[in-house]
């Protein structure tokens, strides 16, 4: 099977600074491939339809249909419509998360103190749920808006009695991921903490986000054939750009 190769010239590159969040839309045909710059790096995600911001990432079908509790290399990222936003083409880490939410204020205050950016400036604390909700109002969004995101870089895994815990520094210096996104996509992230991260002081890890061309979907891809579900999604996709 082909794996859904990217072309390497970059059509844009942009490293999103620590405690930072961003938007964009992405094209259908269109890859981003993230990287973990210097190790340790969270990257919360949500993805709407840009055409349609009613339809948007829903990671219970994600992870159902395709019999996972991890997301890596082949899996699919679904919408609430049965569409797929966006495949994961490449993955040198092996394990994502989508189902710990994001930190909030009150989370990130207690853990590593109250700053802000009029004080503090680039030593800020901020948190996740604020930055998906400043880019969010960009387009109309709010509070209600939000969903279960992803979380990239970041792995967690249940003890003997099935509690979840993170594991820190999971992710190293140079880990990877690429999407290719099968729909036109708005994009929302941050670069704040996980909400589960014990870590001694509040983390500061930028991530470089890299925009690519992608190789048409060839029948024998490897995303759309290593899930029954995913060649249904994939069809799902094509009639919606049929317009029927």
């Amino acid at each position: 099977m082909t794996s859904g190769t990217t072309s390497e010239k970059s059509l844009y590159e942009y490293t999103l600074p620590p405690a930072s969040h961003w938007s964009l839309r992405l094209r259908r045909g269109t890859a981003l491939e993230l990287t973990d710059i210097e190790g340790g790096a969270n990257l919360g995600m949500l993805f709407y339809n840009p055409e349609n911001l009613l339809e948007r990432y829903n990671a219970p079908d994600s992870l159902k249909c395709q019999h996972t509790f991890k997301l890596t290399r082949g899996h699919c990222l679904y919408s609430d419509m049965g569409r797929i936003f966006a495949s994961i083409v490449d993955d040198s880490l092996g394990w994502h998360e989508t189902v710990c939410g994001t930190s909030n204020a009150e989370q990130v205050a207690q853990r590593w103190g109250q700053r802000d950016y009029q004080h503090d400036h680039n030593d800020w604390h901020q948190d996740g749920t604020s930055s998906f909700l400043v880019e969010l109002e960009k387009y109309g969004l709010g509070t209600r808006d939000m969903a279960a995101n992803l979380n990239w870089f970041s792995k967690v895994a249940p003890d003997e009695e099935g509690n979840l815990s993170l594991e820190e520094n999971h992710s190293k210096p140079g880990s990877s991921v690429t999407l290719r996104f099968e729909m036109d996509t708005l994009v929302v992230m941050h670069s704040c903490p996980h909400p589960m991260s014990r870590a001694a002081e509040y983390p500061k890890n930028p991530v470089r986000c890299r925009i690519l061309q992608a190789e048409p979907v060839a029948d024998d891809d490897y995303c759309k054939n290593s899930r029954p579900e995913n060649q249904r999604g994939f069809e799902n996709n094509r009639l919606y750009y049929l317009g029927a």
